[in-house]
């Protein structure tokens, strides 16, 4: 999948809750809050930054200004293989 393919699944995912597997093999759980055409960012929704996240994507916007509960960190969008939207029964 390109990385305008994973942008447009981004915006269109934008606020929702995702699983986001990265070709390292991390896997990643938050909100969308925000996509670039380099980075998509995401607010984890256990609490953790999820540092994986940190070797992609620079540093973390969590700690900047209160971004809200459990921070948030980016990923970059050539780093991901796969995106997955979380459905409401998984909890």
């Amino acid at each position: 999948m390109s990385g305008c393919r994973h942008y447009e699944m981004c915006q269109q995912y934008r606020g929702r809750a995702v699983t986001i597997q990265t070709r390292d093999g991390g896997v990643h759980r938050g909100y969308i809050r925000n996509v670039d055409r380099n980075h998509v960012m995401i607010q984890s929704i256990n609490g953790n930054r999820g540092l994986g996240g940190f070797g992609y994507g620079g540093y973390g916007f969590g700690g900047y200004g209160g971004y809200g509960y459990g921070g948030g960190y980016r990923i970059a969008l050539g780093a991901i293989a796969g995106i997955a939207l979380l459905s409401l029964f998984f909890w």
